[in-house]
């Protein structure tokens, strides 16, 4: 029997993910967790796209995002310096949260953009919302900040956040 046939899968290998972030400061350091390799996330939208749905109004990019987000088992929020006050990305935290999908966020600070460098590190998203116990959801969702060598950090853990994340939520 093929020697490769009997390795156990790597179950990260099969999640698929919703990334959310704020577009047009971090799509860039979006890009490169994408293009890591180390999971399937959701395809960019292309800055047409995005303005095709936004130019539509408030419904079309809640029901752009219900149908994005609808098959994925987790939420990454990758979180730059203005994620937290973005209301879009509060709304993906809600509904992730509400749908019992596996969620986290990651710092990106230290990820290099081209055109605008680093940036500096913003607040914890979580933090915005408050659950019925009265606790921020803060307190139950991780926010990991991979520090100075963020890209080789990332790479390394996401498989692990991604099914802690799951796990964490299924619980």
């Amino acid at each position: 029997m093929n020697s490769l046939l009997r390795r156990p899968l790597d179950p990260t290998a099969r999640r698929q993910v919703f990334y959310s972030f704020h577009y047009a400061n971090d799509a860039f350091r979006a890009q490169q967790i994408r293009n890591m390799g180390v999971i399937e996330g959701n395809t960019p939208c292309a800055p047409n796209e995005w303005e095709a749905v936004r130019r539509q109004g408030d419904a079309a990019i809640q029901r752009w995002i219900d149908q994005t987000m609808q098959y994925r088992s987790c939420v990454i929020v990758l979180v730059g310096s203005q994620t937290a006050q973005r209301p879009w990305i509060d709304y993906e935290i809600r509904k992730a949260w509400n749908d019992k999908r596996g969620l986290f966020g990651i710092y990106v600070h230290n990820l290099n953009c081209p055109r605008q460098g680093f940036c500096y590190q913003g607040a914890n998203p979580f933090a915005n919302v408050t659950l019925n116990n009265g606790q921020p959801l803060s307190n139950y969702v991780s926010c990991h900040d991979p520090g100075p060598d963020a890209y080789n950090v990332i790479r390394r853990m996401m498989g692990t956040w991604i099914e802690t994340a799951i796990r964490t939520k299924r619980q």
